[in-house]
């Protein structure tokens, strides 16, 4: 139930989304985009800029390993970027423990430990949605609250934090583990969560304490640029998406990709196989808010999502011939 939980849920979510797209749109219509309204060299040079946004957080992620004493090679640090991501497409969120896998094992490190400093890697990124968030509040509000009138969900999920009763259940669910916690504070399960969290706490809280923050935070920005500007420069690909970078009040087209770049980030925590459905539909959306029809949106999105799809087959097939060249054979890496 576990592994069907974990691996099926998400690929029949993807195809229910993908099933549920393609039924909003004229699909011979958004062929006919595909192979005769596209400009393919922008859509190559976003597959490039995407290269770009895996070494910046090889080289953000590289700070914090550091940090812990930990000094694998800068090559092999990318290839777990790399490998993460392409392990992702198949089952997602295994690729994140596979990373973390491959780094400790290669050198002789906590496991728990380099699992922290990914979840601190994680929410850098999480604030930094955040933050691209209350950016499109000021910029871009008539386009957000357009998304939450037509789709209620979202306006109905931020008022759940209005009422008691979740905020009980919150408070609830704290002291419950809290209590399970003290009553088997003696037994080597609690013991060993006790061990692994500290670990994974260290990992984290480098982030606050290791030198180059500054270096942490740039590196950031560069990661969020990468992954802004590969969508913005697929703008100009398809004809409908370059008139919104020539339209009066968009800002050259930085305010309609800012919308749709946020939602597409946002849709990312649903768990899909490489993001296929949830992120489309967001960018679909997001379009749509500036007058794109669903089949262009939709025209727009899949092929956007497949050419950085076939960069991250490239980049896993490069991963799987670096590892097995490199087994038993990753020295650490000198200051």
């Amino acid at each position: 139930m576990k592994k069907l939980l974990q691996y099926g849920l998400p690929l029949a979510l993807t195809v229910l989304l993908v099933v549920y797209m393609f039924k909003k749109v004229n699909f011979s219509q958004m062929w006919d985009l595909i192979n005769h309204g596209v400009d393919y060299w922008w859509i190559l040079c976003a597959m490039g800029i995407s290269i770009f946004s895996h070494i910046f957080r090889a080289a953000r992620w590289r700070l914090q390993l550091n940090a812990l004493g930990i000094r694998p090679p800068f090559m092999a640090i990318c290839c777990s970027i790399f490998g993460c991501y392409a392990l992702n497409l198949v089952f997602p969120r295994l690729g994140e423990v596979w990373r973390c896998t491959y780094i400790a094992s290669s050198q002789k490190a906590p496991f728990s430990s380099v699992l922290g400093s990914m979840i601190g890697d994680r929410l850098s990124d999480t604030l930094m949605v955040l933050f691209l968030l209350l950016l499109c509040l000021v910029v871009a509000a008539p386009a957000l609250e357009s998304f939450l009138d037509k789709y209620p969900v979202g306006r109905d999920m931020l008022g759940m934090l209005e009422q008691w009763w979740f905020w009980v259940a919150v408070v609830g669910g704290v002291a419950l583990c809290w209590l399970l916690l003290y009553l088997f504070r003696n037994s080597k399960v609690v013991g060993k969560l006790k061990e692994m969290a500290l670990n994974m706490w260290q990992g984290f809280a480098v982030v606050a304490t290791m030198p180059h923050r500054w270096a942490f935070l740039g590196y950031t920005l560069c990661i969020w640029g990468c992954y802004y500007f590969q969508l913005y420069v697929a703008f100009y690909a398809f004809d409908f998406t370059r008139e919104l970078c020539t339209a009066s009040g968009t800002f050259g087209g930085l305010i309609p990709c800012l919308v749709a770049f946020v939602l597409s980030s946002i849709s990312m925590a649903i768990p899909s196989n490489g993001g296929l459905g949830p992120w489309n539909l967001a960018i679909m959306f997001g379009l749509a808010v500036y007058g794109v029809t669903d089949a262009q949106g939709t025209a727009f999105s899949m092929l956007q999502w497949s050419g950085q799809t076939v960069m991250l087959i490239i980049l896993g097939i490069y991963t799987m011939v670096y590892t097995f060249r490199t087994k038993n054979a990753l020295p650490a890496q000198a200051d």
